[in-house]
């Protein structure tokens, strides 16, 4: 079932897409909740981010090739940070590169768990029953203030815009052996595979539950797989009128521009 968040008019809701509508859900999307007969065409609503997440749990260096490339030791642990939840953005919002920090803004595609219950100290067997579903990512980071200017990850995660989710939640997807991908402007620049990663969904979930506690629409950014900008001889970051596209298999494509 694919779940989106959108704006009809003044309204925003939630809703199940089901080809070109969506039927508009009534009650609680973290609680109990029931799909009406309420439907809207898909091109006549606005697709918001999927989920507002009280937070924004994040892993670094969760892929074997991306770690390779960033030329880093495969972490014996999960490398977690977070990322301002005022970073957020929807599909086909606009990436705005920050002025504080416009020359290295790089993009990262990744699988994106929104968290559906409260999680705390889950085991690794149950923890995907805590999972409502799954959404595109782009962690969208400054390489700049990351890797030079300070000493630690916040800020150069953190710009407003820098976390486009969407189109929308898939509570279907086996998150195991799925491709994840970007293209920018047409470019395919990123075509890896969960299967890569080093600590997987459930593992994450687990590890992450066992730290703090993971409120119901909490997102948790598993990483990305190798390709992304900094890494590239010459590098390659992103521009005014650039065009990123993160699509990853049984999902769809989450679509930004760069300003």
């Amino acid at each position: 079932m694919k779940i989106a968040r959108v704006q009809a008019g003044d309204s925003v809701f939630y809703g199940v897409v089901e080809g070109e509508l969506i039927r508009r859900i009534e009650g609680e999307l973290f609680g109990e909740y029931t799909v009406t007969q309420e439907s809207f065409p898909l091109d006549g609503v606005r697709l918001l981010a999927p989920v507002n997440p009280p937070n924004i749990v994040c892993v670094g260096l969760n892929y074997k090739s991306h770690a390779a490339e960033s030329q880093m030791n495969i972490p014996e642990r999960p490398v977690l940070f977070l990322k301002a939840t005022t970073s957020l953005c929807g599909p086909g919002d606009a990436i705005m590169l920050p002025a504080a920090a416009p020359d290295e803004v790089d993009y990262e595609a990744e699988l994106a768990v929104v968290i559906g219950r409260t999680a705390r100290n889950v085991g690794k067997d149950e923890a995907l029953d805590y999972v409502l579903g799954y959404t595109c990512g782009n962690d969208v980071s400054a390489r700049d203030c990351q890797l030079r200017h300070d000493s630690q990850w916040a800020r150069g995660k953190s710009f407003d815009t820098f976390c486009p989710l969407g189109p929308v939640i898939e509570t279907q997807l086996d998150p195991g052996n799925v491709r994840v991908g970007t293209r920018l402007n047409g470019e395919l620049m990123q075509d890896g595979c969960t299967s890569d990663m080093i600590f997987s969904v459930r593992e994450l979930v687990s590890y992450c539950s066992q730290q703090m506690t993971l409120l119901p629409g909490t997102v948790l950014m598993t990483g990305t797989p190798d390709g992304v900008g900094f890494a590239r001889r010459p590098p390659v970051y992103l521009r005014p009128d650039d065009r990123v596209e993160v699509e990853i298999e049984g999902i769809g494509v989450l679509q930004n521009p760069v300003k």
